[in-house]
């Protein structure tokens, strides 16, 4: 994060800290406080599109450490949450393990899955990659679908709401603190982690993996990583997913919503860490306005349009924001952001 003209660091730590100032931690605290307060005033028919915004954000923050950060194309995201989706539902609803336990494994069993189709990264890069992890979106979606013994098909599974020492997540309000809660924790870890050795390995690496491996960096070993840390909040998003909406099945996860999760990113801004949050916030709200506004007016007014339209209206909105986005900012929303705090600060001085 830059800083105002005429303030210095005077340690590295300073230097790499995410809150620097006293002005920033002053709007930190207020921005959590209006965060969490939130609930109090939100309407009702908003907390799912609230909810849904905060479990997406988990996975599109980790899809911006495998693909904003380290540069590798993925397009079976979707998959990855699936795995954490099923693992927490027969851990908690078969074994009646504990939430939390469940999480950090869903988590893990993901990230070792995303290990599994990451080991292909040392030999193809690019769009062969992106071959690969659709590859990963259909094997996993076909084991889901056709394992019915344990993942029971099309009729899914029943999940019970999460739970930590006895207290219920049973409503959507709890729900709220509970998926932001963790929401915000990914987030501070992956902006912490891009500023740490490791983020800066993953950065040489989008940028140019042979100059990183001539300079010593271990392109392999951190390609897997990135791999393992992306899946790993993709497993978090998925278990979260799955006790949030109480029932699951493999046509949760589709290929579209892979597609989804990367234009999100695109439009948000790739390799920083306020892409994830704008990129998801806009295409949710602007989803959730769509489907409950837009297009029950349009189906009432212009009954001339053919069957369908109003329906496809929010893919149609979102492709055209997407190449809107690559024609006059590719570099997405937070680049813009970034623009107009420079100029902000610039402004007793332009004249």
């Amino acid at each position: 994060m830059s800083l105002p003209c005429g303030i210095r660091n005077f340690s590295y730590h300073t230097d790499i800290a995410i809150i620097r100032t006293k002005t920033q931690w002053v709007l930190f605290i207020l921005f959590m406080l209006a965060l969490f307060v939130l609930p109090l005033y939100l309407p009702r028919s908003w907390f799912d599109t609230v909810n849904s915004i905060g479990i997406l954000l988990i996975a599109v923050v980790g899809l911006n450490i495998l693909m904003g950060y380290c540069g590798q194309l993925s397009l079976g995201h979707a998959g990855f949450m699936a795995v954490g989706a099923f693992t927490s539902a027969l851990l908690t609803g078969n074994l009646h393990m504990p939430f939390l336990l469940a999480l950090i494994i869903s988590g893990l069993s993901a990230g070792i899955i995303g290990l599994i189709f990451g080991i292909p990264s040392l030999r193809v890069k690019g769009f062969y990659l992106a071959i690969v992890t659709i590859a990963a979106q259909f094997i996993i979606i076909w084991i889901l679908q056709n394992w019915t013994d344990i993942t029971h098909g099309s009729n899914g599974l029943d999940v019970l709401p999460a739970s930590i020492f006895n207290w219920q997540f049973d409503s959507e309000i709890k729900q709220f603190y509970l998926i932001f809660t963790i929401a915000v924790i990914s987030i501070l870890f992956a902006t912490n982690l891009a500023r740490s050795r490791i983020g800066r390995a993953f950065i040489a690496i989008r940028d140019n993996d042979l100059a990183a491996e001539v300079m010593g960096i271990n392109v392999f070993s951190y390609k897997l990583l990135a791999f393992f840390l992306g899946c790993f909040l993709a497993g978090i998003a998925g278990s979260l997913y799955s006790q949030y909406r109480g029932h699951i099945t493999y046509e949760d996860f589709t290929f579209q919503q892979s597609i989804l999760y990367i234009g999100m990113l695109i439009i948000g801004g790739l390799g920083s860490s306020l892409g994830p949050i704008l990129g998801t916030v806009i295409i949710e709200t602007l989803q959730k306005s769509l489907t409950n506004t837009v297009a029950p007016w349009l189906e009432h007014t212009m009954t001339f349009m053919p069957t369908g339209f109003s329906s496809g209206l929010n893919l149609m909105l979102f492709g055209l924001a997407i190449i809107l986005i690559l024609i006059f900012e590719p570099r997405g929303l937070a680049h813009l952001w970034a623009l107009f705090k420079s100029s902000y600060r610039m402004w007793p001085f332009s004249y």
